[in-house]
């Protein structure tokens, strides 16, 4: 099953918290993790955090500011963002391919601006200030329900066939075989559900192959492996590996 190794966190700032948590067994199709990123102090610097491509949507939520708040995702290449000195996201990371509501909702990247949609993300978030990473999961839970009640979210067939039988697939052509669906039906599918084509798609999950263990399970060999990564995160997995924890 498709398991996402999530971000790059500095192995050079220490009073910076990170909490993942996984979702309750009815929610494993729609929810791959909860997650919480605060620091602990003022830090000396910027922080930057390294966001690594997984195809996933997220439901992001600043503690610090409450209005803030919103749905995004990235694309197939890594994004450095800098969440200043001081910072408190808590996150929800929904699947690939299992968001269903409005385009106009989801945004590129960090949320950063007040929440202006229609689902009561700013209710939820000044709900969850003072609580611990247990209280908030509950409630995070409860709102998941709910989206899955009104159909914004729901688990994605498609998705779900290709993370069965990753391990054996090496093609674009390989994916469409493993959805029983043919090359144009999975290019219409996977750009409607997950924003990606078939290729950038691939790409995308190759890469999280590669962070799971041995690199050639997914790339044809050492050098287009330490290609693919640089040009992907900006990094070769030596340097990756020296600066970030995953």
């Amino acid at each position: 099953m498709y398991d996402p190794k999530g971000n790059g966190k500095d192995k050079a700032v220490e009073s910076v918290q990170f909490f993942e948590a996984p979702p309750p067994d009815h929610l494993r199709g729609i929810v791959h993790r909860f997650i919480e990123l605060r620091t602990l102090a003022p830090l000396p610097e910027d922080y930057r955090f390294h966001a690594l491509p997984d195809a996933c949507t997220y439901i992001v939520f600043d503690q610090r500011d409450p209005g803030v708040a919103g749905i995004t995702r990235l694309q197939a290449s890594s994004e450095e963002l800098n969440l200043g000195k001081s910072f408190h996201f808590i996150n929800i990371r929904l699947l690939p391919g299992v968001w269903q509501g409005s385009r106009e909702e989801t945004s590129y990247g960090l949320v950063k601006d007040t929440y202006a949609g229609t689902l009561p993300l700013i209710a939820l978030n000044r709900s969850m200030i003072g609580k611990d990473f247990a209280a908030k999961k509950a409630l995070l839970i409860r709102f998941v329900e709910s989206l899955v009640e009104s159909g914004l979210v729901i688990a994605n067939n498609v998705t779900e066939k290709i993370f069965r039988n990753l391990d054996d697939i090496h093609s674009v052509a390989d994916m469409a075989a493993a959805s029983a669906l043919s090359p144009r039906q999975l290019q219409r599918v996977l750009k409607k559900t997950t924003g990606f084509s078939p290729h950038d798609f691939l790409k995308v999950l190759r890469l999280q192959q590669s962070l799971d263990g041995e690199p050639s399970l997914s790339y044809a060999d050492q050098s287009h492996f330490i290609h693919s990564f640089r040009k992907a995160t900006g990094y070769t997995p030596g340097q990756y590996s020296r600066k970030f924890d995953v």
